[in-house]
């Protein structure tokens, strides 16, 4: 026993001996050590922790540390609290009416509105983004306008029909603005003409749009392919509020707002042949249209107009006279030969082929020089209608400069795509198909090469008031056998400055998602109310 005691107080004693050691190592080390490094790093990962943590906060820190301004007005029956931190604080400005003579309102508001503080910074925070505050804000207030001129208070008094035989007598002797140099005359007819009427258009005209009749055919604009020419149209005039008017005593033109594309999808049977349920549907509309409101019957149509781009769109019409005879028709279809489009009247709607909705501009222009285009003319395309497979069975595999395709080949597209080829091509060949328009006009506009129309009967787009033959080429269907001579025998001079016109002609064909001046939409809503101002006759 006493050798397992002794043997347990000699290990205690080796024990504290070895913490005796290790506490005066650790003592040694602590004399050792550099405190002047120690507290330079602690102070820089201070500073880090800080920035760090001010950086995450929503708002600036002072923000935050300021006071809010509190403002009171009175108003007749209430005050009118308001609490803001400036243009960077969350609640921007509060307004809160509060009854007069009553402090308790006045404080339950203050008390309301830093609970609802609190809990749309807990909102904020928990979604990982900045959100509009939930609380009713006051807006600011609106920007001033500018006083109107004594010519626009004399225009916006006048009736829609003195306003309209005020604008007739304007364009008698129109005169250029100094104001406005960004139209490019070479591409006009007659760009003082054009201008001026513009800027009457710009100034009177105002657009009712029935709000009757349901979707899809009705108010739902179709945005995508070939046809999305009346959908963009119905797009942007439903958001635009310059020329939109709630009040149809005030407007100038009607607009039918349906889509025949939708119109088509909707009720056409597949495979019958049979367009009548798709005119007689329309016809029906017009009718109820003209036993609920008196404007239709007041005019008999001659100041409503629609949008259609549908190859069928003329041929829907067809169950109502007025409807067909009377009303201002903006088609893709501009046939002159089925006695339905009359030039004058009607207006030629370009045909746009939209893929991405989001990005209609996407791959316009990039034309190479002309140097470098070593094809002269390239058209590829379905085979249908009566101009195309006369086009391949003079022009297919005939001479390299013409590259006439049917649909691109596979090993073609693989070295040069559709638009490549466009983009490489002197001239791009749009040969009506099925009808007498074709998306590749436009697409020629887009990618800087010069249309050449093959279309007998067929009115381009805004004819009206651009100059075609300045950027395009239109050769008749019986000259298809002699079209490289056609284009060979154009002077070098005067195709560098046809493509000059096309690139400036490109703006004129162009949708935005918010309209610009003298952009696609504004031109066909032009084209639409030079119509109208045609039908005005003055009085001697």
């Amino acid at each position: 026993m006493r050798e397992v005691k002794a043997q347990e107080v000699l290990g205690g004693a080796i024990q504290r001996n070895e913490m005796n050691k290790l506490v005066i190592r650790l003592i040694v080390l602590l004399f050792k050590f550099d405190w002047k490094k120690l507290f330079v790093i602690v102070a820089i990962t201070t500073t880090l922790g800080l920035f760090l943590q001010i950086t995450l906060l929503p708002f600036p820190l002072l923000t935050w540390l300021h006071s809010p301004l509190v403002r009171v007005s009175t108003g007749r029956n209430s005050l009118q609290l308001r609490l803001g931190h400036g243009e960077h604080w969350p609640l921007r400005q509060i307004a809160l009416p509060i009854p007069l003579n009553s402090s308790s309102e006045l404080t339950r508001g203050v008390e309301t509105v830093k609970e609802r503080t609190r809990l749309s910074r807990r909102r904020r925070r928990r979604k990982g983004r900045k959100q509009e505050d939930e609380l009713v804000v006051s807006l600011p207030p609106p920007v001033p306008r500018t006083p109107p001129t004594p010519l626009q208070r004399h225009v916006w008094s006048l009736s829609p029909n003195e306003a309209l035989l005020y604008a007739k007598k304007e364009l008698k002797f129109p005169q250029l603005s100094a104001e406005d140099t960004d139209l490019y005359a070479p591409i006009f007819r007659n760009v003082t003409l054009f201008q001026r009427s513009y800027e009457l258009m710009e100034l009177i005209l105002k657009v009712y749009i029935y709000p009757d009749g349901r979707g899809p055919i009705f108010h739902e604009p179709h945005l995508s392919g070939i046809y999305a020419s009346e959908g963009w149209f119905m797009k942007l005039l439903h958001e635009n509020r310059h020329f939109v008017t709630r009040d149809p005593e005030k407007a100038h033109l009607f607009y039918l707002p349906y889509s025949a594309r939708q119109l088509q999808q909707a009720l056409y049977v597949e495979g019958s042949h049979n367009l009548a349920p798709l005119s007689i549907f329309l016809r029906d509309y017009v009718n109820s249209l003209a036993a609920k409101y008196p404007f239709w019957n007041r005019t008999h149509g001659f100041d409503h107009f629609l949008v259609a781009c549908h190859d069928w769109g003329p041929y829907t019409l067809k169950e109502h006279d007025e409807l067909i005879m009377n009303t201002i028709k903006a088609l893709c279809n501009a046939d002159l030969s089925e006695g339905i489009f009359k030039s004058g009247k009607d207006v030629s709607l370009p045909e746009t082929t939209i893929r991405r909705p989001r990005k209609p501009l996407r791959n316009i222009g990039g034309g190479i020089r002309v140097s470098q285009r070593s094809i002269l003319a390239f058209f590829a395309g379905n085979m249908h209608g009566r101009v195309r497979p006369l086009l391949l069975k003079h022009w297919r595999n005939k001479d390299d400069q013409m590259r006439i395709y049917g649909p691109l080949p596979r090993t073609v597209s693989r070295q040069m795509t559709y638009v490549q080829h466009m983009k490489s091509s002197k001239f791009c060949i749009c040969p009506m198909g099925f009808e007498v328009n074709s998306p590749r006009i436009v697409e020629a506009i887009y990618y800087e090469c010069v249309p050449v129309i093959i279309a007998d009967n067929f009115v381009p787009p805004f004819n009206d008031v651009l100059d075609w033959s300045a950027f395009s080429v239109i050769v008749a269907e019986k000259d298809i056998p002699e079209l490289k001579m056609i284009l060979e025998a154009i002077p070098l001079r005067r195709y560098l400055k046809m493509l000059a016109n096309l690139k400036m002609l490109q703006r004129h064909f162009l949708w935005n998602l918010r309209p610009v001046k003298y952009d696609l939409f504004h031109m066909i809503l032009h084209s639409i109310w030079l119509s109208r101002l045609n039908q005005i006759q003055i009085p001697d």
